[in-house]
């Protein structure tokens, strides 16, 4: 047996702060060598935060992350672990994004990333320059190129993030030159479904590469990017560790690097493979380190969890059906990501947002709450969610066309919640108000238009809460939901106002079933009572967003087949006769055709939104994922 512990680390890191970053990294590290740790890795970027983007075109910026590393490695010189951890590095005219080896109090190489992703809410391409196959350089008297590294326990290979989702990245070379575990530094932001994709994926690797393959990830906000943390560690597409997400810290098992050497001798593909790459590549150069890493005597061999054996797995059920794991996934996410937004920035003392009694706005407070939690660690239980409560401060603002209902659910939710509820009617200022928009329209004008008076009313909200925030020193959350977004059914300088958007990358199918699950999680009556009133902004008498628009489940399903699909209008109409088959067909094509149109007309308003939680691949977030000119005619639909 030759026994290695690996460990892998999620570290809460923030953009520009490097001492703070590496503190954090300091401390995880005694950890892990405090737990007889070998070789422990770090997330990618993690001295100087990610993603720095333009950031890295400050020369001071990229000097501060190797002080911070040289710092990292004199502070742990006494500790037998290997350590990996991604930073900045500058060469000449290049800026590479490495994995750094650290070792003895020693900077032992420089590894650059070689597949740099630019598209969806990635542009490494824009500032870094590629790692390439052998490559040797030198970065102020470090190696910096294409190297193993040969240790007393075993051959280690250094990879950053996109280099896994390759099947033709680096690992393939590294392995066939004798690397045994491949440690993948990444960042990797939170998107619906991520987890489960990971681990199919690095299990993949790690069988196609008969390796062992220790993937750590980032965790926590920056800007709209929300880290869910979580590591791998898999020997040749056996599952060894798969850590807790969302969370700051390590995980650790045991691996035998001799069941991964005898995986390769009995493979005989993958020798056969190894046979061509030899025949026509040269290998990867080693790195002998003769430095003596962590003991190992204490390790003892990994056996299978409680419950289970080397031939089967657990009998249990899983805790959650797959839909119950992805609504709280979305709501860990989205919370981590306001609080990390709160709490990074630094500007902020409180947090507010209009309260309307409808859907999106409690679950944006329901959100708000559980952030506000996790900025208190130091509590638990009722104290935790009592000095969260007191945070928070909801209004509402109701007009003539306000219900009764929506009042009393956002009275109700806020009592369970114990946030302050403020009533604060608009009645007044919007009559004030229509009356100065006829003096601007002048004598004999025209009259106001009924859309005019709706966006009156939600831009006095949006003002007044913006006064109150400026007072305050609030984080002003802005509340509107992505299928509302998508088609301008929204208020510029109202409701479409905030400092940060906390569910405009969240569908209004998914709000709403985000909101049934937190019920069944939290029993808050005040969710029941406003999922019974009716879904609209009642800015005018008996208003329905259903109604004014098409059923939530359809413009749910166009935003869909038309964003993330990309099908032409004519095609959306096509597929949908295929998703509601009971929905008559003409009806049907209306809805397409309007979706198309509404869409792309409100380009122009849902660029101006806040910053916005990146949830997946289709966010309505122009400097990230969807990427559309906001002037464009669509004589390409066939119109």
């Amino acid at each position: 047996m030759r026994l290695v512990k690996i460990g892998v680390a999620s570290v809460n890191a923030t953009v520009g702060a490097v001492r703070s970053n590496v503190d954090r990294c300091i401390r995880l590290a005694t950890a892990m060598a405090e737990d007889d740790v070998t070789l422990a890795v770090f997330p990618e970027q993690v001295v100087g935060g990610y993603a720095a983007e333009d950031l890295v075109q400050w020369q001071a910026f990229v000097d501060s992350q190797r002080r911070e590393l040289e710092r990292f490695a004199a502070e742990t010189a006494r500790l037998r672990t290997v350590f990996a951890l991604g930073l900045t590095v500058g060469v000449e005219g290049d800026l590479f994004n490495v994995g750094a080896l650290v070792h003895g109090g020693k900077i032992l190489a420089f590894v650059p990333k070689e597949k740099l992703p630019t598209y969806n809410v990635f542009y490494e391409s824009r500032v870094f320059s590629r790692g390439m196959p052998h490559m040797d350089r030198e970065a102020r008297g470090v190696f910096c190129g294409d190297r193993i590294f040969q240790f007393d326990f075993g051959i280690v290979a250094i990879e950053v993030c996109e280099d896994i989702w390759s099947p033709d990245g680096p690992m393939r070379r590294r392995a066939y030159s004798d690397a045994e575990i491949v440690c993948n530094l990444s960042a990797s932001p939170f998107r619906a479904g991520i987890g489960g994709t990971r681990r199919e994926m690095i299990a993949t690797r790690a069988a196609d590469n008969q390796c062992t393959i220790a993937y750590a990830n980032l965790v926590g906000g920056n800007d709209g990017l929300v880290f869910d943390g979580g590591g791998f560690v898999n020997q040749n597409g056996r599952p060894m560790l798969e850590a807790t997400r969302f969370r700051e810290g390590y995980a650790a098992t045991v691996v035998d690097l001799d069941r991964t050497v005898r995986s390769r001798r009995e493979a005989s593909t993958w020798r056969s493979d190894l046979e061509t790459f030899r025949r026509e590549q040269e290998p990867v150069p080693a790195q002998v380190v003769h430095e003596k890493t962590a003991d190992r005597a204490k390790l003892r061999y990994p056996a299978p969890p409680p419950g289970t054996s080397f031939f089967l797995p657990s009998a249990s059920l899983p805790a959650k059906t797959p839909r119950d794991e992805l609504l709280d996934d979305f709501h860990d996410a989205l919370a981590l990501g306001v609080a990390d937004y709160y709490r990074k920035i630094g500007a902020f003392r409180r947090i507010g947002l209009a309260l309307s009694g409808g859907r999106d706005s409690l679950l944006t407070l329901l959100i708000a709450h559980r952030a506000a939690e996790l900025l208190h660690p130091e509590l638990e239980g009722a104290a935790r969610r009592e000095a969260a409560g007191k945070m928070i401060s909801a209004f509402y603002m109701p007009s003539r066309y306000s219900s009764d209902a929506t009042q009393n659910a956002a009275a109700r939710i806020c009592a369970d919640l114990g946030v302050s509820f403020m009533v604060v009617p608009i009645e007044d200022a919007f009559v004030r108000e229509l009356e100065a928009t006829r003096t601007l329209l002048g004598p004999g004008g025209p009259e106001p238009t009924e859309l005019t008076k709706q966006n009156v009313q939600a831009r006095i909200r949006g003002q007044r809460m913006w006064n109150w925030s400026n007072t305050s020193g609030a984080l002003f959350l802005q509340t509107g939901n992505m299928s509302e977004k998508a088609l301008g059914y929204t208020t510029v300088g109202g409701d479409l106002e905030g400092a940060f958007s906390v569910i405009a990358n969240l569908p209004k199918t998914v709000v709403i079933a985000m909101l049934e699950r937190l019920e069944k999680r939290f029993g808050y009556p005040g969710i029941r009572a406003t999922l019974e009133t009716t879904a609209g902004p009642e800015l005018a008498a008996n208003q329905s967003g259903e109604a004014e628009l098409m059923p939530f489940e359809v413009l749910d399903a166009c935003l869909y087949l038309y964003g993330a699909e990309k099908l032409a209008p004519n095609e959306v109409a096509l597929a949908l006769t295929s998703v509601f088959p009971d929905r008559d067909p003409a009806i049907l094509t209306a809805w397409a055709e309007k979706f198309a149109r509404l869409f792309t007309q409100s380009i122009f308003k849902w660029v101006q939104s806040p910053l916005a939680i990146h949830l997946g691949s289709l966010d309505l977030d122009r400097e990230r994922a969807l990427q559309l000119p906001v002037v464009q005619r669509t004589e390409w639909k066939g119109e």
